[in-house]
């Protein structure tokens, strides 16, 4: 069993930056790809960003270009760092797990999930 916390949203004015965190419990982290989802009201949940166990990354269309993400498996973390950010970034941020070395966008691949932070991106 994963557990997953997530830190880091908050509200952040336009053009601003954010870092996301994601602390996960549980054996073998290094064995599990992460992802990072948002969720805007009456949006569908998308992908954000993950990275592999094998440590590739992906950045969705959206962010691109203003999205890193890393992972520390000695510390057993993930972490999102998005710049130059707008207001359509405002969202739930949720940290995802999929035990395995394969990014896959359908969110129905993630077994695990944090309960999501806020990020506010104001005008």
């Amino acid at each position: 069993q994963v557990q997953l916390v997530e830190s880091g949203g908050g509200l952040v004015q336009a053009g601003g930056s954010l870092t996301l965190s994601c602390a996960a419990s549980g054996p073998t982290f290094s064995d599990y790809t992460m992802g990072w989802y948002r969720q805007a009201p009456g949006l569908e949940r998308e992908l954000v960003a993950a990275i592999s166990s094998g440590g590739n990354t992906y950045c969705a269309d959206s962010v691109k270009g203003r999205c890193t993400n890393s992972r520390d498996n000695a510390k057993n973390t993930v972490t999102l760092k998005m710049n130059s950010l707008k207001p359509e970034d405002t969202a739930v941020y949720y940290c995802a797990a999929r035990r395995g070395a394969s990014i896959y966008i359908d969110k129905s691949r993630y077994n695990y999930w944090g309960q999501g932070t806020q990020v506010t991106v104001s005008s």
